[in-house]
């Protein structure tokens, strides 16, 4: 299968804020998230992107914008990839929403938590992570198992597809850190995903592999080089 690089979005004009955004019109990028954006031509060089998926809000479309345009791509939306809907909570300050008993429900038993007017984040895991499969299924049967695609998206989202990737339950999501413009890096095989780097701000030609994982996971750890699993799988 191929390799998905998961990106946040830059920063954002609402990040910050003290606001939650969701999807509310008109969330474009900050001064510093344009800077951001920028740099992900040079955090990119040398890594083959074979096509950019992206969720269809505003300050995503922005962050891809001078990538897709070096690389000479044109994203694909994908509503599943969207922002959560977070209903009535929708541009309402932070501090405001500190005092709802659902604030709880959604750092410690985040599965249970349904949006008022909005979606459930077991809701929003079903669709993010059936997406970024099946694009990746698209993927690898287009451009071969070598293939390195983006997907652009935001922080709840994306930590919903990694605690998926890593086999963990939704409610243990918000033990993992997303910042704006960070990529995250998984490979997807017949049997498990491989989770290569989470959360990561620095050059991307680091983050891939340039051999895959075996379809069996070396015992005792990868030795960092081999490709295929050996008839007796070292220990230690």
């Amino acid at each position: 299968m191929a390799t998905l690089i998961l990106l946040r979005h830059a920063r954002s004009v609402a990040n910050g804020s003290g606001t939650l955004a969701g999807r509310a019109e008109g969330v474009g990028l900050h001064e510093d998230g344009l800077t951001q954006a920028q740099g992900l031509v040079e955090r990119f060089a040398g890594v083959p992107i074979a096509e950019i998926v992206s969720s269809p809000l505003q300050r995503c479309a922005e962050t891809l914008a001078p990538l897709a345009a070096a690389l000479e791509l044109t994203p694909l939306d994908e509503p599943r990839l969207s922002e959560v809907d977070y209903g009535e909570w929708t541009g309402k300050a932070i501090t405001d929403l500190l005092k709802e008993p659902l604030w709880k429900v959604v750092q410690q038993h985040p599965s249970a938590a349904v949006f008022p007017g909005g979606e459930g984040l077991a809701a929003v895991s079903a669709r993010a992570v059936a997406a970024v499969r099946e694009h990746d299924a698209r993927i690898s049967a287009a451009h071969g198992a070598e293939a390195i695609w983006v997907a652009c998206s935001h922080g709840d989202v994306i930590k919903a597809i990694l605690a998926d990737a890593l086999g963990s339950h939704l409610d243990a999501f918000q033990r993992i850190l997303v910042d704006p413009g960070a990529a995250s890096v998984i490979h997807y095989t017949e049997h498990r995903p491989y989770v290569w780097k989470v959360n990561d701000s620095g050059a991307l030609a680091g983050l891939v592999r340039a051999e895959r994982p075996a379809e069996d996971a070396t015992v005792g750890g990868s030795t960092g080089g081999e490709t295929a699993p050996a008839e007796t799988a070292p220990v230690g």
